[in-house]
Order: C-alpha cells, then sequence, then structure tokens
C-alpha cells in the first residue's frame, strides 16, 4: 500500500453529510458517532456504527521507512549512553570501548618492551668495552635495544589514541657480566637474545587474547600488524645465530662472526 501526503481529509457519516477536517487539530460533530486522536506519532479514528464500523491507524514512523527508505537515523542514535561526550576534565574524549584490562595489559606489555631494551643495552656496553671488543656484537646489541624501546613508544602511543593512561612501572636491573666458561660470551648472550625474544612472543600472545576476551578488534589488529609477523621473524634470525655460534666455537670463530655482523649487518 502507498500513502501520500495529504493537507485535509473527509469521511462520510451515518447521517450522509461530510466531515472536512485538516490533518492537525481535527474537528467533528459529536452526532456523527466517531472518536479520532492526532499525535506527533500515530493517527487513529474509528466509528461507534454496529458491526460495521471504520478504523484507520498509521504509524509515522513506520511508514516514514517505507515512504523514504531511511534506515539510519544519526541524531537518534546518539542519544545512546555509551556514545555520551565527558564532561569531566579529567576524562578521555576519545575512549569508546576501551576496557580497564585493555588498558592494563598495554601498560605490562609497555614494561616488557623497555625490560628487554634494557637487558640489550647492557649487552651493548659490554661487548663495546676495549678488552672485548666485538664491535659487530655491540653494534647488534644496540640496535635491537633502540628497536626495543621504539616498540615501547609505539605501544604507548596506542595507549593515548585509546583514551588510556600510560603508566610505566619499575625496570629490573640487567646484570653487567656475560662471561661463560663453555659457552663463551657471545653464543651465551645470543642465546640469551633468543630466549627473551621467544618471552617477548609470548607476552604479545596474552596481550592479544586480552583484547579477544574483550571483543577489542581494534587492538586486536593492532598487535597482529604491528607486532606479531615481527616477533616471529627476529626469533628466526636469532636462531640462525645461535646455530651459527654454535659451530664456529670461541676464538677466531666468534671474531669472524663479529666481523660480518659489523660490516654486512647480518652474519648469514
Amino acid at each position: 500500500m502507498f500513502l501520500r501526503s495529504v493537507s485535509a481529509f473527509s469521511l462520510p457519516t451515518s447521517h450522509g453529510d461530510c466531515l472536512i477536517s485538516p490533518i492537525k487539530g481535527f474537528s467533528v460533530s459529536p452526532s456523527s458517532g466517531l472518536r479520532l486522536r492526532s499525535s506527533s506519532s500515530a493517527v487513529s479514528f474509528s466509528g461507534r456504527k454496529p458491526r460495521s464500523g471504520l478504523r484507520v491507524s498509521a504509524s509515522s514512523e513506520t511508514e516514514s521507512l517505507q515512504l523514504t527508505g531511511v534506515v539510519f537515523q544519526p541524531f537518534e542514535e546518539i542519544k545512546k549512553v555509551d556514545l555520551d561526550i565527558p564532561i569531566a576534565p579529567h576524562l578521555s574524549l576519545a575512549r569508546q570501548r576501551y576496557s580497564d584490562e585493555c588498558e592494563a595489559a598495554i601498560n605490562e606489555q609497555i614494561n616488557v618492551e623497555y625490560n628487554v631494551s634494557y637487558v640489550y643495552h647492557s649487552l651493548y656496553a659490554y661487548f663495546d668495552r676495549d678488552n672485548i671488543a666485538l664491535k659487530g656484537l655491540a653494534k647488534f646489541f644496540k640496535e635491537s635495544s633502540e628497536e626495543e624501546r621504539e616498540h615501547a613508544e609505539e605501544l604507548m602511543e596506542y595507549q593515548n589514541i585509546r583514551g588510556g593512561r600510560v603508566k610505566l612501572h619499575s625496570i629490573i636491573m640487567p646484570p653487567s657480566e656475560f662471561e661463560h666458561a663453555e659457552k663463551g660470551d657471545a653464543l651465551y648472550a645470543m642465546e640469551l637474545a633468543l630466549s627473551l625474544e621467544k618471552l617477548t612472543n609470548e607476552k604479545l600472545l596474552s596481550l592479544h587474547n586480552v583484547a579477544e576476551r574483550n571483543n577489542d578488534a581494534q587492538m586486536a589488529d593492532f598487535i597482529e600488524s604491528e607486532f606479531l609477523y615481527e616477533q616471529v621473524e627476529a626469533i628466526k634470525k636469532i636462531s640462525e645465530y645461535v646455530a651459527q655460534l654454535r659451530m664456529v666455537g670461541k676464538g677466531h670463530g666468534v671474531w669472524h662472526f663479529d666481523q660480518m655482523l659489523l660490516h654486512n649487518g647480518d652474519a648469514a
């Protein structure tokens, strides 16, 4: 059924006369036996004639959808409570569907990245000593430290984007000596780095699980696109370094490995 807008309507009564009324403000004689109601959302009227009466009703909301095809009403949708804009100055204006658990998990991962960066920085300082003088390993661990710090800063930036609050936790003091009588310092340090990369990967997977548990698709996508693949690449590269250092042993083989890191940026 199709309706068209009119400014007035007429109805025959049981007495043969005709009622004419505008859409707003109906006027009907009581003798007609009709009752009419007018509101902004619906119109209904009925006759009292026994058995064969007249009943008409129309909902403006339903009919407007049929007539215009409009299914999205933004000014009605934004009235939802979860879309209210905070007034308090200490609350984030950008925060939306970002749980406290996700916020806390991001802060924990920031701490993980800074701790790993701190260990790598200590390894850089160790191999840069004048009596160790493995410049290639020093360069590798300095770059690794900077990369982990960049990861921490990237997580801090994301925390601010989502309307969270960055809270920096304490960092454990790393060791300063990495000598190992059996393995040598180079192999021992690289195995330590491999363990740290695997630990970081576990922490990232746990962070991803927190996002999924809270139905936070945006956070899950951020972890997947920015961290997970890069992390398994790092694990693969350091695994190869460990394998090569195990083959060359200590002494001249380590120096040759170090020179390849220094000049080529890659031992393999």
